[in-house]
């Protein structure tokens, strides 16, 4: 159920790769804030459509926009779409990312640029459509979904491990390209998570089965979903350019 009057109310939020696991979550944990969310999805339609469905049937206001976020053309007008059905845009979640496992020796030029081009260049796109929005919004903030894998490394996963690292480096950088717009850049990295993996994921590699952190378990999305939620709102109002982990203690760094 919609939190009324929840710490989110008033504001818009994009979620991109939203349909499905961690941002399943965090659209529902958004809109229960009283968020507005706009469900972005590339293939997953129906996904997308039913969790709008939910969210409204908890009277939360939800739209579903499919959009390939690798494409400009398709991310600006996506964002556009956003401004036309809600007046504006606050939050920015790059969630969308691809991370098929593949062995070096395996691994094409096609694969790898692929990874780069839907982590990487997907999320500087929505963050270049986005920014002259959240700015006269005068409030917002913008969080990047990172990869553990980029900090402790993982067999078969150097191009998705790649990707993930250069959003970490993007967050930094970005907060300090809109200081002094109102507009917060954090990076969320979740460790293991309880989520329905994709065939072409395949089979989580020693070390990430989830077992192998302080706390002996997986993560749920809900509780990245959480942390992503806290950001939003007035626990992350003084913090900005932070790389954050949510990840049991399977990783100890900064």
């Amino acid at each position: 159920m919609v939190t009324p009057n929840g710490e989110l109310t008033g504001q818009i939020a994009l979620v991109t790769g939203g349909a499905l696991n961690i941002g399943r979550a965090i659209c529902l944990d958004l809109a229960d804030a009283g968020a507005a969310v706009c469900v972005n999805a590339k293939s997953s339609k129906a996904e997308a459509e039913a969790l709008v469905a939910e969210i409204e049937g908890q009277g939360g206001r939800a739209f579903a926009h499919m959009a390939d976020v690798t494409d400009p053309d398709a991310v600006a007008a996506m964002v556009e779409a956003i401004v036309g059905q809600y007046g504006g845009l606050n939050i920015l979640i790059n969630n969308a990312s691809y991370r098929a496992r593949t062995p070096l020796a395996e691994l094409s030029l096609e694969r790898w640029r692929l990874a780069q081009s839907v982590t990487v260049e997907g999320s500087f796109l929505c963050a270049q459509a986005a920014v002259p929005h959240i700015t006269e919004a005068g409030v917002g903030t913008i969080i990047n979904i990172g990869g553990a894998a980029a900090y402790i490394g993982v067999k078969d996963r150097l191009h998705a491990a790649t990707a993930k690292g250069a959003i970490s480096a993007m967050t930094r950088s970005l907060a300090q390209e809109v200081a002094g717009t109102g507009i917060t850049v954090n990076c969320v990295v979740p460790g293991v998570i309880d989520t329905v993996r994709g065939a072409s994921a395949g089979k989580l590699p020693p070390g990430m089965d989830g077992d192998s952190n302080l706390l002996g378990r997986k993560g749920k999305p809900e509780e990245v979903a959480a942390l992503v939620r806290a950001l939003c709102g007035l626990a992350g109002g003084y913090v900005t350019g932070q790389v954050i982990h949510c990840n049991g203690g399977m990783y100890l760094g900064a």
